[in-house]
């Protein structure tokens, strides 16, 4: 005798692998949201104690723990002077202000960046789809990521935070 409402009937075959797939990326997620950029040596390398020390408590959530900082906080996505963004955490030169432009997401966003061995990229699946993330070359710092929706030449949005870089005038 049945005891509940539901029908019984047996489980398919496709509805069985799609739990089974639907479990197995569970599991793999979060080993995918890892930055390759931590995995790799870079000139710059500092114990996480000395980032600590080295760096502003928004400084390090960005550049060492991946973080992002809120749209339309950093003074740097206003800044029109003509200079050199360097990065926070080592001052590796990164972006040009001849780069820059207004992109108006709230981070300053960049075409290119100041030559090609400045910054590097790695894939990011943190938000369960792919992005191109985009990290300090000298030091491994999370700057952001890039988008394929800039400006000419190129056609990239670098969109960085903020709070990752500073700036030098001119």
């Amino acid at each position: 005798m049945k005891t509940d409402n539901l029908p019984s009937r047996p489980a398919s075959r496709r509805s069985i692998l799609g739990w089974m797939s639907a479990g197995v990326s569970l599991a793999v997620l979060p080993s995918c949201g890892s930055s390759k950029a931590e995995a790799k040596s870079f000139p710059v390398s500092l114990s996480e104690a000395q980032w600590r020390k080295k760096l502003t408590k928004a400084e390090f959530y960005v550049l060492r723990q991946e973080g992002t900082e809120r749209a339309y906080t950093s003074p740097l996505d206003k800044e029109g002077r003509r200079g050199t963004f360097v990065c926070a955490g080592c001052g590796n030169r990164l972006y040009s202000s001849k780069t820059k432009f207004d992109s108006g997401t709230g981070w300053p966003s960049f075409y290119a960046p100041i030559d090609s061995g400045a910054v590097g990229t790695s894939r990011d699946f943190k938000l369960g789809y792919p992005r191109t993330e985009v990290h300090c070359a000298d030091c491994g710092g999370h700057l952001g990521h890039i988008f394929n929706d800039g400006p000419r030449p190129t056609g990239k949005r670098h969109c960085i935070n903020g709070i990752a870089m500073d700036f030098i005038p001119a």
